[in-house]
């Protein structure tokens, strides 16, 4: 079931409720059975409204194009040892604990 945010107006709170789609709040208490909240000293019928917020969208992103937008990614392939998957020019494909070397140009990435 998807998650909603409610808020009242006349006590400035927030709340989120797990319901079905079809379900649709109107009042504070309402909201608080559904909630599980305590109501307070908020009239029962307090109107809440819905609020709305982006959803959560996650698009599958390749190792190129994660090096061409300057991100370095890792991949743990031993203990102490990473794999570069980003690399690029003379970067190592591996970084391995205590050998500075082997680190990723972080500097030559980032800049202001």
């Amino acid at each position: 079931m998807p998650v909603y945010e409610y808020r009242c107006e006349e006590n400035g709170q927030t709340v989120q409720v797990r319901h079905g789609i079809d379900v649709e709040l109107t009042t504070w208490g309402e909201l608080c059975y559904a909630g599980q909240v305590d109501m307070g000293d908020t009239d029962f019928l307090a109107p809440v409204r819905k609020v709305l917020s982006p959803p959560a969208i996650a698009i599958p992103v390749s190792n190129s194009d994660l090096r061409s937008k300057g991100f370095t990614k890792l991949v743990k392939r031993d203990n102490g040892v990473y794999e570069n998957v980003t690399r690029s020019g003379d970067e190592a494909r591996y970084m391995r604990a205590g050998q500075n070397d082997t680190v990723p140009h972080l500097h030559k990435k980032v800049s202001d």
